[in-house]
């Protein structure tokens, strides 16, 4: 594939900062992707793309539903991507299409953007990334643009199709204007803009699309936004599975609903421990606040919560508040009906996922002659708090999860928000052709039918290269 890795370019004066996104001059005719979109750019446009634009999407290997929370994550981006062919033109026109049928076209006066929260369209993902930057440059005239896109990660697959999306058309319209920004600095305003579509997601997605690097996996860590890399285990491969259970997380209200409870459960272990509670948003900075480890917050969930949900009455009362008030202050829209809240759940499972994560990097740093058993246990433990607790699999994730064992994966967990999606698996390279083989029959062909297989919904994969721009030489 063209679109991996992500070492330094060949550098256009003035095209990006140094820090910037890779910017490499290419023959389009040597890759054959890039070709025949160029090729259906002409047909459709009746003109020639200006330049290319790749964002890939990710696998996140462990710390899931916790980077809302504010604690660090471990993704790495893979080789699935979305890949756009852009003309700036000079009309305040934004065309978009999209090489899959499934996708209709779209235009729009480029000056008069609107997102629609009630219908999460494709082009809604592209409008969020283009406002994004449009606001942080308070740009009043935008270049128009011609955008034929193509994509090759699973929609609804948990690999971050939509995030991926946002972070390409931030990075088009960087292009498009000559603009110039850090790879942090677009992270950061991706992960803002993404939330115009409804989701009050965190920043894991946008930033390895951004600071991937073929090879590593990264902790990512916010407040600040930074990076470091995981030298994963040579002897061992990571396999995907889609469970071929589609799940819109825009669609629904079930990842809004933990984004909230998440924030009442650190409201009320800030009002329990006399902080100004109101201003509490996130798990994390409670504990920064308390100045507690993480084993020492998870006692302190044993203090505070009852394991049995609570009612909005019960919050109110907790905290002092009218319902008017939790409603149309502290809940977000799509979730001011929900009338029970696991409070004690959710957070017991971010406190200890954001343990495991940071003892997955440890293993991999110290890489003990056991690291891909201990590094498969804290995966298996991920998959069963995000279960039982965290309430985001679904039985054809755990049938899926409980198969990849069955067959030689040291660890399985589902990843992304949940609900369907895809499963990953730690696998060691001498195991992994028969898990492949194995999986495919028992999960894929004995219940999914032939057609699952056909579209490859079973790979291992390696670290793949963050975001780019590619320019014909």
């Amino acid at each position: 594939m063209i679109a991996r890795g992500s070492g330094r370019g060949r550098e256009e004066a003035g095209a990006m900062a140094a820090e910037g996104p890779d910017t490499r001059l290419i023959q389009v005719a040597e890759h054959p992707r890039l070709l025949k979109l160029k090729e259906m750019f002409v047909s459709k446009f009746g003109s020639i793309p200006e330049f290319y634009v790749r964002a890939p999407g990710r696998v996140n290997l462990i710390g899931e539903h916790i980077d809302y929370c504010g604690y660090a994550v471990l993704p790495m981006a893979v080789e699935q991507d979305i890949l756009i062919a852009v003309e700036p033109v000079k009309s305040q026109m934004l065309h978009l299409a999209n090489t899959d049928p499934l996708y209709p076209d779209f235009s729009t006066r480029i000056d008069n953007v609107h997102i629609d929260k009630t219908k999460p369209q494709w082009h809604n993902y592209f409008l969020c990334g283009l406002k994004g930057i449009q606001e942080h440059f308070n740009l009043r005239n935008l270049t128009g643009m011609n955008c034929l896109l193509d994509g090759i990660i699973p929609p609804s697959s948990g690999l971050s199709s939509s995030s991926a999306l946002v972070c390409c058309a931030g990075l088009v319209t960087l292009k498009a204007n000559r603009l110039s920004l850090s790879k942090i600095e677009l992270a950061e305003i991706c992960t803002k803009s993404e939330r115009y579509i409804g989701t009050e997601g965190g920043g894991m997605d946008q930033s390895i699309s951004f600071l991937g690097e073929e090879g590593k996996a990264k902790l990512i860590e916010f407040n600040p936004l930074r990076a470091t890399d995981v030298q994963l285990p040579s002897e061992a491969s990571f396999v995907i599975a889609n469970s071929c259970v589609a799940m819109n997380k825009a669609a629904t209200s079930h990842f809004n609903t933990r984004v909230m409870e998440c924030r009442l459960a650190a409201k009320f272990l800030a009002k329990y421990k006399g902080l100004q509670w109101n201003k509490a948003l996130c798990l994390e900075e409670v504990q920064i606040k308390l100045g507690l480890s993480l084993e020492e917050m998870l006692l302190l969930v044993e203090e505070v919560f009852h394991s049995e949900p609570y009612s909005q009455e019960e919050v109110c009362n907790y905290l002092d508040i009218s319902l008017e008030k939790l409603k149309t202050q502290i809940l977000c829209k799509n979730t001011q009906d929900v009338l029970l809240f696991k409070l004690y759940q959710r957070a017991k499972h971010v406190f200890s996922e954001a343990a495991r994560v940071l003892q997955f990097k440890k293993i991999c740093e110290e890489a003990p002659a056991n690291a891909i058993q201990l590094l498969g246990d804290l995966m298996n433990q991920s998959h069963v708090s995000c279960k039982n607790l965290y309430e985001c699999s679904c039985p054809e994730l755990d049938r899926l999860v409980d198969v990849c064992r069955q067959f030689g994966a040291q660890g399985s967990r589902l990843t992304g928000a949940g609900w369907g999606g895809c499963a990953v698996s730690l696998v060691p390279t001498d195991k992994l052709p028969d898990l492949l083989a194995n999986v495919q029959e028992t999960y894929y062909q004995s219940s999914q039918g032939r057609s699952a297989v056909e579209k490859r919904c079973l790979f291992a994969t390696r670290p793949g290269g963050g975001a780019l721009v590619f320019l014909e030489a």
